[in-house]
């Protein structure tokens, strides 16, 4: 394999250090990679040789699985620009954004007591407007900018937008069942 895995995500697939990513980009770019370095090309190999070759499948995965979502891409770039993980996750929110949070997750719980499907299906539609707002931010925040203070606050806020989302998946997931 003449992979360098020691290379960063967007590297390794040959993508410039942006956070606007043409998602069939990544897609092709992935599916050339993996069918270059994983193991089933690799089976001829002695057992070490094998290691190496699930051990690189296994970085080109995990590389793209950071790149593909837009949350994990911008914690990706922030990492790459010296914001440590913790320091993301630990940042106090301001607080008319932590009532915003319990304003949509009240939303969410009394749609979901009360089984309206419509009120859920238009709190998605509303999810998804915010968050489409927010990945449209954080481009521009890392991308145009190099703000990188205020794209910490919009990944704080793009990863509550998937948490709620995931939530509002769920209840309609069990209205289903």
């Amino acid at each position: 394999m003449s992979v360098d895995f020691s290379l960063d995500y967007f590297a390794l697939f040959g993508l410039p250090r942006r956070f606007r990513l043409d998602g069939e980009t990544l897609d092709r770019a992935w599916h050339t990679l993996q069918s270059e370095v994983h193991p089933d090309q690799h089976a001829h190999l002695s057992s070490g040789g094998m290691c190496g070759a699930i051990a690189g499948s296994s970085r080109v995965n995990e590389a793209y699985v950071a790149l593909k979502k837009p949350v994990t891409r911008a914690r990706y770039l922030l990492e790459l620009a010296g914001i440590k993980q913790d320091a993301i996750d630990a940042k106090a929110p301001a607080p008319e954004y932590l009532i915003e949070q319990l304003e949509w997750r009240e939303a969410v719980e009394e749609a979901r007591q009360v089984r309206d499907i419509d009120a859920l299906e238009q709190l998605a539609l509303r999810q998804q407007i915010q968050a489409d707002g927010i990945i449209a931010r954080l481009a521009e925040q890392l991308d145009d900018r190099h703000d990188l203070e205020a794209a910490v606050d919009a990944v704080q806020q793009l990863m509550f937008f998937d948490k709620l989302r995931l939530g509002i998946d769920n209840a309609l997931a069990a209205f289903d069942n």
